[in-house]
């Protein structure tokens, strides 16, 4: 079977939307999404990373984060994947409830049913390279690792 989740109103799976706003601690800074997290990332070492960690919503957060006037990192092309993973591990081992709904996907695969984002969704055509998909698998199974070595 597989989990196809979205935007972070659908149920029962919303959550794994990076729009949810489940905030957590990360890099001594408060996020109120991990999209929030995730945009800032773009612009470290600049004044642009607390203005998108200050943006009230996740969409302008996104916004922000994506208006190509503003200084992005050189490396970003490198890192993104990395910053993502690190941002959805802070999100679900901050929040044991959903934590606890993810691992309770056991192996079933979990799309991003974006109709327009190719690279972290599925695209419209099924296509996509389903990035944020595949960490939040990568996620879980560390996240089974730990608890079973507890």
């Amino acid at each position: 079977m597989t989990i196809y989740f979205y935007i972070e109103r659908e149920e029962p799976y919303g959550f794994f939307s990076n729009f949810s706003a489940h905030g957590f601690v990360l890099d001594e800074l408060y996020w109120a999404t991990s999209e929030h997290y995730f945009q800032a990332q773009k612009f470290v070492g600049t004044p642009h990373l607390e203005k998108v960690q200050q943006m009230r919503t996740p969409k302008d957060a996104a916004n922000m984060g994506r208006n190509r006037a503003l200084p992005l990192r050189p490396d970003w092309e490198q890192v993104k994947d990395e910053v993502m993973q690190k941002a959805v591990m802070q999100k679900f081992t901050t929040h044991a409830n959903i934590r606890e709904i993810l691992l309770s996907t056991g192996s079933e695969m979990l799309v991003e049913n974006s109709p327009i984002d190719y690279y972290w969704g599925c695209g419209k055509d099924g296509s996509g390279k389903n990035k944020l998909g595949q960490i939040l698998m990568e996620v879980r199974e560390a996240l089974r690792n730990k608890n079973c070595s507890m």
